[in-house]
């Protein structure tokens, strides 16, 4: 036998891939596998930290636009510059998603304060989609940089990105309560959450009240903050359902359009100019005129969208024999222009465990967190000062032996 036969017959095969596998029950795996991905969801996804009312998406937008110098005072560029910054650097998920996410950013009737300045089309209140980024530009608008201001003081956490390539903050310091100020939308495994929007001033006054009255109730945070304030106008009802959603973090609130029953040349008309949050405009109309068409509404004979950038203006003209009022009840129970808005208020505390959370709890999370930022700021700011301190030491140190020394040479030579 050849050599070469000899020796093929001493090599041990490969071991195969299904002599690699291990036995595990299948309940055990898919019960570990569905944690897996439902933590993925409700910590890296869905759900917004309550201490800057981010999710991390939005956080990672941010922060990438304070990176590369985007703040208000800076020149627009374009999204995709963005976008691409966002995707190499910490968020390895699809294009679409981040520039949908920061479109929503720029828009004034998503955001009660918009975090991102948009030029070009960013979409509208008719459902119309934003143009491509390629096409529109974008940088921080000026309440995104009073969430980031300090960032580079040593007053958040940072982490390593997707490869270690890079770090980016685990939260941002934020100067604004952002949770209550923008609110949140979210579905994540098995939960949800539905934060409404909030007037700026009235979320200071409740926090500098909380500040100075730590033992304060809802009801007191309420003489301050009394009910949601969205950004498409509109008008809430019920006092005690919007207690009930403050003191519990869960509840319903009922919203209204703002509309008037005017009368004109040819009769009556029914004029609406704020629509309840979340509502498209266009679809609103053609539900109308399906209903009309339907005769489940019946004394309508036109319906014109004169809204422009001044503002919404839906028109429903009546004919001379209808009932204004009738017709607005009936608008109100058959269409959106009455809905409601489902509260669930429920965010991340200390960026892992979700919790529904009171409109106190909200507040004293945030506080809780500007506490640590200003300690870590305090800290910082001593540390740089110290090391000035010990540089100026030195160099007064020297200064002085080198005074001294030439006052002794001179005394020598006077001498």
């Amino acid at each position: 036998m050849s050599p070469t036969k000899s020796s093929a017959k001493n090599i041990e095969p490969a071991p195969t891939q299904l002599a690699r596998l291990i036995p595990r029950p299948i309940v055990d795996e898919m019960q570990e596998s569905y944690l897996d991905y439902a933590m993925s969801v409700i910590v890296a996804r869905a759900l917004p930290d309550v201490r800057d009312g981010l999710k991390p998406v939005h956080r990672r937008i941010l922060y990438a636009m304070w990176d590369i110098g985007l703040k208000p005072q800076a020149k627009l560029r374009k999204s995709a510059t963005v976008v691409g910054e966002v995707l190499g650097k910490y968020h390895p998920h699809g294009d679409v998603a981040v520039y949908d996410s920061m479109v929503r950013l720029a828009q004034p009737f998503s955001m009660r304060q918009v975090l991102v300045t948009g030029q070009g089309n960013f979409g509208s209140v008719d459902g119309d989609s934003a143009a491509a980024m390629r096409y529109t530009e974008a940088k921080l608008a000026p309440v995104a940089e009073e969430l980031l201001a300090d960032i580079d003081r040593n007053t958040v956490n940072f982490i390593p990105n997707y490869d270690g390539s890079h770090q980016e903050p685990t939260v941002l310091p934020a100067k604004l309560p952002n949770l209550l100020l923008n609110g949140t939308m979210g579905i994540a495994v098995g939960m949800a959450t539905s934060i409404p929007p909030h007037n700026l001033g009235e979320v200071i006054d409740a926090t500098v009240h909380l500040i100075e009255n730590p033992e304060a109730d809802v009801g007191d945070l309420m003489k301050f903050v009394q009910g949601p304030d969205f950004p498409t106008g509109g008008a809430i009802f019920n006092k005690a359902d919007i207690k009930q959603a403050y003191a519990t973090g869960k509840g319903s609130i009922v919203m209204r359009a703002i509309a008037e029953i005017v009368e004109g040349k040819s009769g009556f008309q029914i004029v609406a100019t704020e629509l309840p949050y979340q509502v498209n405009k266009a679809e609103l109309i053609m539900h109308i005129a399906e209903l009309v068409k339907d005769k489940k509404i019946e004394g309508i004979r036109d319906l014109r969208d004169e809204s422009d950038k001044d503002g919404i203006r839906v028109v429903v003209e009546l004919k001379k024999d209808a009932y204004p009022r009738k017709i607005l009840n009936q608008l109100y129970k058959q269409t959106n222009f009455q809905t409601s808005f489902h509260v669930n208020c429920l965010a991340l505390v200390d960026g892992l465990q979700p919790r529904v959370l009171t409109l106190k709890n909200v507040l004293e999370y945030y506080l809780k967190h500007r506490q640590e930022v200003v300690r870590r700021r305090a800290e910082f700011d001593l540390n740089k000062a110290k090391d000035r301190a010990h540089i100026l030491r030195c160099h007064f140190g020297n200064a002085i032996v080198a005074i001294s020394q030439l006052g002794k040479a001179q005394s020598r030579r006077g001498t």
